[in-house]
C-alpha cells in the first residue's frame, strides 16, 4: 500500500531496517585509478559507477567545492552541511581532494596526480578543462596510457562540432531534445519528462561504459584514448522506437499512450482499491490465465480475444472489463490471483520499497553514514557479481577531507611507478 499518509517520524529510522555499509572496496576494478573533474549530476554519477565497483575514485573540487554539494535536501540533524542527500548518492566510494586549478602549485600536484592515474572523467562545459591547461592533448602527452573520459550537453568538437557545442544542457533540455518528450505523457497535448533523471543518468552510465572499454584497451596496448558522451546522443538511444518507425514506416512522430503499450493487449497500470499495479499479457499462454482470473474464461479461446492481434482490435472492452475487476480487489489480492503466471506487480512508492521482499533479499537498500547526525538511506549497485561484488563502503567526502592521505602517497606511487 502506498505510504502517502505515513507518519512524518517514519523515515527517522528507515536506516534501522535496511542492509549495513560494507566494510571496503571488494568490486573488479580494484586498484584502478580515476579522477574524477566531476560536477552536478550526470559525471558524478558515472564515476560513481566505477567507485562502486571498486575503483580508486579522486574527486577534485576547486576550493569553493562543486555546485551540487550546497544544494538540499539536509537531514534535519545535519548541523555542518557539508553537502546534501543528493551530493552524498553521486559522491559515495570517493575520496575528496580540494585542488585550484589555476594555481600553479596545485596544478602540478594535479599532473602528478594524473601519472598516477588510469583514467579521469570529467563534465564541463567543452573548453573549460583546456583553458585550465589540463585538457586531453596536456594530459595524454603526461600519461599516454591515459583513458580521458569526457560527459557533455552535446558532445566535444574533437568527435564532431555540433553547433551546439557551447550550449548549457541538463536532464530536462537532454530529453527534450532527444526525442524522449515528444514520446512520453497522456496525449499529443500532454506530454512529460520521465520523472528520474534519465538525461543525466543515461549518459552518466553510458560514459562509465565507454571509460570502462577504453580502460581494457589500454590494459593491452598501453595506449590511452579520448572517450566523449554528448547527453543528447547517449538519451537519443532511448528513443530508438521513435526513429525506426520513421524510417520503415514513414512516421514522424510516436505519439504518447501514457500508460498502455500501443500493440499489446493488456499492457497498462490499473487502478486498485489500495493504489495501482502494473499487468501485462504480451502472449497468448498470459492471456489464457488472466481472462480466466477476471472471470471471463470464455475470452482465452473466443476469436475476438484469443489472439493478440483480436485483442488489439477489441481493445476497449478488454481495458474497460479488466480496469472494473482491479478496482474492486487490492494489490495483495491480485497478486495472490495472477503473480507468478501473469506479468503484474504493485506500484511501489519509494516508502514501499523498504517493505518489499524482492528489495530486502536483494539488499538493496543500504544505510549509510554521514558527517553529522543519522545516516541516509541509498539504493546498492544494482550489478552483483559472485568473486567481486560491488558495494557502498564509504560515505561521499566533505570538501578537501582527503587531500593530505592522497597526497602524501603520491611520492610513494611515483617511484614505484618510476621503478
Amino acid at each position: 500500500m502506498p505510504k502517502l499518509d505515513q507518519p512524518d517520524s517514519e523515515h527517522l529510522t528507515a536506516h534501522e531496517r535496511v542492509s549495513p555499509m560494507a566494510t571496503g572496496p571488494t568490486g573488479p576494478l580494484a586498484g584502478v585509478r580515476i579522477i574524477d573533474c566531476t560536477h552536478a549530476l550526470a559525471g558524478p554519477w558515472s564515476t560513481m559507477m566505477l567507485a562502486d565497483l571498486g575503483a580508486d575514485v579522486i574527486k577534485v573540487e576547486p576550493p569553493r567545492g562543486e555546485l551540487a554539494r550546497r544544494m538540499a535536501p539536509f537531514t534535519r540533524e545535519d548541523t555542518e552541511r557539508n553537502y546534501g542527500a543528493g551530493f552524498a548518492n553521486y559522491n559515495r566510494n570517493k575520496r575528496g581532494v580540494k585542488l585550484d586549478l589555476t594555481n600553479d602549485d596545485d596544478r602540478e600536484r594535479f599532473m602528478q596526480l594524473i601519472e598516477t592515474a588510469d583514467a579521469l572523467v570529467e563534465n564541463m562545459r567543452a573548453g573549460v578543462m583546456d583553458a585550465l591547461g589540463v585538457g586531453w592533448e596536456v594530459l595524454h602527452e603526461r600519461n599516454p596510457r591515459l583513458v580521458y573520459g569526457a560527459i557533455r550537453g552535446f558532445g566535444d568538437p574533437r568527435s564532431g562540432a555540433s553547433p551546439y557545442v557551447d550550449w548549457p544542457a541538463y536532464d530536462v533540455v537532454a530529453q527534450a531534445m532527444s526525442g524522449v518528450v515528444s514520446a512520453n505523457g497522456g496525449s499529443p497535448d500532454d506530454r512529460h519528462v520521465i520523472g528520474p533523471y534519465i538525461g543525466d543518468v543515461y549518459p552518466g552510465t553510458i560514459g562509465a561504459m565507454g571509460v570502462l572499454a577504453a580502460l581494457f584497451h589500454a590494459q593491452r596496448t598501453g595506449e590511452g584514448q579520448f572517450v566523449d558522451v554528448a547527453m543528447v546522443d547517449a538519451v537519443m538511444a532511448l528513443s530508438e522506437v521513435g526513429v525506426t518507425r520513421y524510417s520503415v514506416l514513414g512516421q514522424p512522430d510516436t505519439p504518447p499512450n501514457g500508460n498502455r503499450n500501443p500493440y499489446i493487449v493488456p499492457f497498462d497500470i490499473y487502478d486498485t482499491v489500495d493504489g495501482a499495479i502494473a499487468i501485462g499479457a504480451p502472449t497468448d499462454n498470459h492471456w489464457r490465465e488472466l481472462a480466466v482470473a477476471i472471470g471471463r474464461p470464455e475470452w482465452a479461446h473466443a476469436p475476438e480475444t484469443a489472439t493478440l492481434r483480436a485483442r488489439f482490435h477489441h481493445r476497449e472492452q478488454i481495458e474497460e472489463a479488466l480496469s472494473s475487476w482491479s478496482a474492486e480487489r487490492t494489490n495483495a489480492e491480485i497478486l495472490e490471483a495472477i503473480g507468478g503466471k501473469v506479468p503484474c506487480g504493485p506500484v511501489n512508492h519509494p516508502a514501499d520499497l523498504f517493505e518489499d521482499p524482492h528489495v530486502a533479499a536483494r539488499d538493496m537498500l543500504v544505510a549509510v553514514e554521514q558527517p553529522v547526525g543519522r545516516p541516509i538511506v541509498q539504493i546498492a549497485p544494482p550489478i552483483r557479481m559472485s568473486a567481486t561484488p560491488p558495494g557502498i563502503y564509504r560515505r561521499a567526502p566533505k570538501l578537501g577531507e582527503h587531500n593530505d592521505e592522497v597526497l602524501s602517497e603520491l611520492g610513494e606511487q611515483l617511484e614505484d611507478r618510476d621503478g
